[in-house]
């Protein structure tokens, strides 16, 4: 919200007109919000519409973009747009001095009225290369009292206030005197065309002390260091720099007591010049004029009929062009519409003949422009600074415009490198839901994975009860969409419990719990997980009878082998007896039930599950072997074993600190690990992958597995 003085009506109106900014004054006010109040503000400036990430310095910017961002940054800091944009003033100049403009902005002037008073002639060089560029104008009056007026010209209305912040830190940096400034008057353009905005400011400038006793202290040691060798005045003019005072009379000019130019000398040294009168009738034009408006000469034609004054901006009488006399005068020829001719240069009053003289030059910023006014660097006089101006500024446009094709190249790789960087994450999304995480870190880096052993884990097998008859019932995409929302329920589950999901072969499903990482809450947390995958199969229905499904679920707890194998499309695999038993205690179970070997009830009959004996089965491949069923954990709700708790604590937060004192250095072959922690997720946190799908090919339980010398039918080998 625009307070003081700049209302939303000023920048409503300035936000119509159709000047443009270059990104050389966005990018000022960027730094500015990034020095000043930190990254964070910009962040959030930066996330208007419209607003893009990084501004190119030679591309044009719509004036409404940076109007709203003074609005923005005005509401966001809870400060006036008048502190604001004195405040960008002052780091406008500093912006200015640091991207290579301090020597020419030293040059201007040597006093502060000199300086500003030179300001139009520095934008009129800039617009050679800046073609785009709507600067405001300045004109000085000096008073009686050593104060000055300072008129200020603009299209933008309610951008004033950096006028006192750009003149302050020049006083400051350049002057060594403070100013202090007062507004006059404000009021709609009453003197000039074009621009809409006039503000008069009182400027009042004040010397620092301090730097008047610097000067005599400097002058002292100059004179003690010199007394020696020097007397009287040749101590004064050694003592007195020749820059800083002279003790000469003032400078008074001589003059001839005729001019030593006759009239066609003169009209050929200055080929481009124009005398006219009062009444802006021409008395006398120079060669290169005549040659290109050669009606100009004609009785009563003046000269604002051929011409049209473009900068400064005010109208075509003898009065106005007095008033602005000190300016740069650029003049458009309108005669011709195929060829523009602009002359630019110096108005001078004769006060005895009542007529003013026009030098001038024509106004070329390129080659191309030459040629299309039809003009050669022959028809510029040699004094003329002008074919070298053409020439130096052709190679500046040519380097500008490598230099915009620069940024436009930069900011491409900097969009493609944001784009990489989100292709990379889903990349390793998808990695990391097939390997574990720190295997797979180390496969990216190109080291081998060798096999690890772990002493001890738990290992879960599940399947569809009926799943032949299913399929043999029904449509494949309905079997797919089944299995695809059950998958999907226990991948969720996976991440709540924190174990590892090894691989699903149709109906079949395989998780183990301590590996990769392992954990002496491995048996738990598969329990657990166990009986999540109970409750969260009665939500998927049978695409045949229309009600829940049901599963077998078979746990078993022992060691294996883990490791890499294949390098086209590597797979984690787990090794050994216990990945067969546990198979074996999923195929040999009951519906809606869960299965446990001894090993399993030995780590779980302590813990607070509900277990029932199931006494001894025929276990083919194994012989007889006392099994349990697991039928609840009354110390832990549903909601809780589900993630649904809202604020719910860890389920393993005890054994997950006694692991970070017993485990914290265990590697998967039980020696060291510096990889992995056992880390439950956030409360409140939805776990489930950005995906959720797993298409494989059917698989029958109990039928054909993979064969080992010692055992029929066994799972020696289960790959993800």
């Amino acid at each position: 919200m625009i307070c003081s003085s700049v209302g939303e009506e000023d920048l409503d109106r300035t936000s119509s007109n159709t000047a443009d900014m270059y990104g050389f004054i966005n990018s000022c006010m960027q730094s500015l919000v990034m020095e000043r109040f930190g990254q964070e503000t910009w962040d959030q400036l930066s996330s208007l519409p419209g607003v893009p990430d990084s501004f190119m310095t030679y591309t044009v910017y719509d004036d409404i973009l940076t109007i709203s961002l003074v609005q923005e940054a005005s509401s966001l800091l809870g400060v006036s747009a008048e502190v604001l944009l004195k405040l960008f003033g002052e780091h406008f100049f500093a912006f200015c001095k640091n991207a290579g403009y301090d020597t020419m902005l030293r040059t201007l002037g040597g006093n502060l009225s000199e300086f500003i008073g030179n300001l139009d002639s520095l934008h009129s060089y800039l617009a050679l290369s800046y073609q785009a560029m709507n600067a405001p104008s300045f004109r000085v009056e000096m008073m009686d009292d050593g104060k000055m007026h300072l008129h200020y010209y603009s299209d933008r209305k309610g951008l004033y206030h950096i006028v006192p912040g750009i003149i302050e830190a020049v006083a400051r940096d350049f002057f060594d005197s403070e100013v202090t400034m007062t507004v006059l008057n404000q009021s709609e353009e009453d003197e000039r065309t074009g621009k809409k905005e006039h503000v008069v400011f009182l400027v009042e400038q004040t010397k620092h002390i301090h730097h008047r006793g610097a000067l005599l202290g400097a002058m002292r040691e100059r004179c003690v260091s010199l007394a020696g060798g020097k007397r009287g005045w040749d101590l004064i003019r050694a003592v007195v720099p020749s820059e800083q005072g002279s003790l000469q009379c003032t400078f008074s000019p001589c003059y001839p007591n005729k001019l030593w130019v006759e009239e066609k000398a003169f009209c050929n040294a200055f080929p481009f010049h124009i005398v006219f009168d009062e009444h802006l009738q021409v008395r006398q034009t120079g060669v290169n004029i005549q040659k290109f408006l050669p009606g100009l000469h004609a009785r009563d034609l003046t000269l604002d009929q051929y011409f049209t004054i473009i900068h400064p901006q005010v109208t075509f009488t003898i009065e106005s062009i007095r008033k602005f006399i000190n300016s740069q005068f650029v003049l458009k020829s309108n005669k011709d519409k195929h060829t523009t001719l602009k002359l630019r240069g110096q108005m001078m009053w004769m006060e005895s003949l009542g007529c003013m003289l026009y030098l001038c030059s024509p106004k070329l910023r390129s080659l191309q422009e030459l040629q299309d006014v039809g003009l050669h660097l022959a028809d510029l006089a040699q004094h003329d600074v002008t074919r070298d101006l053409v020439l130096l500024n052709q190679q500046r446009l040519a380097e500008m415009e490598l230099t915009n094709q620069l940024e436009r190249k930069k900011e491409e790789l900097r969009v493609l490198s944001r784009h990489l960087e989100v292709e990379k994450e889903k990349t390793e999304t998808l990695l990391y839901a097939m390997l574990p995480r720190h295997i797979a870190n180390q496969l990216k880096d190109g080291k081998s994975i060798e096999a690890g052993e772990f002493e001890v884990c738990t290992i879960l097998f599940s399947d569809v009860v009926t799943f032949t008859d299913i399929c043999a019932a029904c449509e494949p995409i309905h079997i797919v969409h089944m299995l695809n929302s059950m998958y999907s329920k226990f991948d969720r589950l996976t991440s709540i419990h924190d174990i590892y999901k090894v691989e699903t072969i149709g109906d079949a499903y395989m998780v183990v719990g301590g590996v990769p990482v392992p954990t002496v809450t491995h048996a738990h947390r598969v329990a657990n997980f166990a009986l999540g995958m109970r409750i969260a199969a009665r939500e998927v229905t049978n695409p045949v009878t229309g009600t829940a499904i049901q599963i077998r679920v078979g746990l078993h707890t022992g060691p294996v082998l883990a490791g890499v194998v294949g390098e086209k499309m590597p797979r984690y695999c787990l090794f050994g007896d216990s990945v067969n038993t546990a198979s074996r205690m999923e195929s040999h179970g009951l519906p809606d039930h869960i299965h446990l070997s001894t090993s399993t009830y030995s780590a779980l009959k302590d813990a607070g599950f509900t277990i029932q004996e199931r006494g001894q089965i025929e276990v083919k491949g194994k012989g007889l072997m006392t099994t349990y069923f697991l039928l609840g954990n009354p110390s832990v709700s549903e909601e809780r074993i589900m993630g649904t708790e809202v604020g719910g604590t860890c389920l393993y937060g005890e054994d997950l600190q006694l692991q970070s004192t017993t485990e914290s250095d265990k590697e998967p072959d039980g020696r060291t690990d510096t990889v992995g922690t056992d880390t439950p997720p956030e409360p409140g946190r939805d776990p489930t992958p950005p995906f959720a799908w797993d298409i494989s090919p059917p698989y029958k339980p109990n039928e054909s597995c993979i064969t080992s010398a010692g055992s029929e039918n066994s799972r020696l080998c289960v790959l993800f």
